[in-house]
């Protein structure tokens, strides 16, 4: 079953990673570069204070402990114990693969990017439920396929790594909601 699923998420990265374009090889670049969202992230503590006033810093605690969570799962704790080689790392996809770009380090499982912008995106999904929050949800979506894009993930590592930073987003939200109960009705 286990080797199924391999095979599976092999075929599938191939596919995805297949798709390549050189048009959308710098947009892929810019998706997943991770310094370039900064003024983005700026924004967001600005909506965390428009939307909470004086109180903005009691989420923005929670958001900060979603990425630390999901991030520290992700690169802290399953890429070094389950030690799955990045597709680009793969001897025999060697031939087969588009690397657009470095391969990063070793392992891959699960994607830190996927993480991390899936706990922020539904964090604010959890505490906003607003058009934006849908917007931040595509953002996710998009960022994570870069990484196959890229070559440097598979897409059950993107998959696991979301899941990674939703359940970390649900986690900080409800704690941040029981401390706070009056955060939960702005």
């Amino acid at each position: 079953m286990l080797e199924w699923l391999i095979d599976l998420d092999k075929d599938l990265f191939l596919f995805f990673n297949g798709l390549g374009h050189p048009f959308l090889d710098t947009i892929m670049i810019w998706l997943s570069d991770k310094y370039i969202w900064f003024p983005f992230y700026g924004y967001l503590i600005f909506r965390l204070y428009q939307h909470y006033k004086w109180q903005f810093y009691q989420p923005l605690i929670a958001l900060i402990l979603v990425i630390i969570i999901a991030d520290q799962t992700t690169s802290g704790f399953m890429k070094p114990f389950f030690e799955r080689l990045r597709p680009c790392h793969e001897a025999s996809l060697a031939e087969l693969i588009v690397l657009v770009k470095g391969c990063g380090g070793t392992y891959g499982f699960a994607s830190s990017h996927a993480a991390n912008t899936f706990g922020l995106a539904t964090f604010f999904f959890l505490i906003e439920r607003s058009k934006f929050s849908v917007i931040m949800i595509v953002w996710a979506l998009l960022v994570s396929y870069s990484r196959i894009y890229l070559g440097v993930h598979y897409p059950f590592d993107v998959v696991v790594g979301g899941m990674v930073g939703m359940a970390a987003a649900f986690l900080c939200k409800t704690l941040v909601y029981r401390i706070n109960p009056g955060l939960a009705r702005r």
